[in-house]
């Protein structure tokens, strides 16, 4: 017997070229796109044109993988629609700017863990950021059970999911945000940093961190004392100390 998770997994799947094109044209948002490698038919150049007219990002994969995630006819293509709406980073800013906010933006670097994401949405949205920002490959897909672990928060937090992640912190520079990024290799501690300005903080996954080439952009590293045998702490915790810092230097400075 069905659970409802399971149901509603199920209620997300989309496959066959027909029907995802139709649910592209009808505005409805892909989440994860899996195209069989070497297709090729008239409706499969349809298809195309539209994941580029959209900026729907996709992956070539075996028909054995798609033959993995539905036994039905799918026509050489099988994908997830999103349980929410994504945003644009490059809206979402300026007006932030022009209401007087001072802006904070939470960048995630390929967690990829749903529940770890629901979790650090949840806490993302109590503790006031205004954007989420994931990248299009190499993040958690946002399904029901995402949505669950972060009790809905999902549908109150802008998430913008950024082609180029490298891009959008040039971006949010650009735009006056110091960008700081939360890893160990920090020489720094998190509570020495001054979050009282228009911050992005950066969290990396926990199996690889914070790509190096987001390091390198970074304005500022922090660290989070870890004084047990441990090595880290879970990114959806970690992430908690270092939003509530924020919080906490912004009451005290307002």
């Amino acid at each position: 017997m069905q659970t409802k998770q399971q149901k509603k997994e199920e209620d997300s799947l989309i496959f066959g070229l027909r029907p995802i094109i139709e649910a592209i044209r009808a505005g409805k948002e892909v989440d994860k796109l899996f195209v069989q490698s070497g297709l090729k038919s008239e409706l499969n150049s349809e298809l195309m044109g539209l994941l580029k007219q959209h900026n729907i990002a996709f992956q070539y994969v075996p028909v054995e993988k798609l033959n993995r995630l539905t036994t039905k006819n799918h026509q050489g293509v099988v994908g997830y629609l999103s349980e929410i709406s994504y945003s644009n980073i490059k809206d979402i800013l300026p007006k932030l700017m022009d209401a007087g906010k001072n802006p904070l933006i939470l960048i995630l670097d390929r967690i990829t863990d749903v529940r770890n994401f629901g979790a650090i949405a949840r806490t993302a949205e109590c503790s006031g950021v205004n954007a989420i920002v994931i990248p299009t490959h190499g993040a958690a897909q946002i399904n029901a059970d995402a949505i669950k672990t972060s009790t809905g928060a999902l549908h109150k937090i802008p998430v913008c999911r950024e082609e180029n992640l490298k891009s959008t912190i040039d971006f949010l520079k650009q735009c006056g945000l110091q960008i700081v990024s939360c890893t160990e290799k920090a020489n720094d501690f998190y509570f020495q940093m001054d979050f009282t300005v228009p911050t992005a903080i950066i969290m990396g996954s926990e199996e690889n961190g914070i790509s190096n080439e987001y390091l390198q952009k970074s304005d500022a590293k922090a660290k989070i004392p870890m004084l047990g045998k441990m090595g880290s702490l879970n990114v959806s915790v970690a992430t908690g100390i270092i939003l509530y810092e924020v919080v906490s230097q912004r009451m005290v400075n307002a």
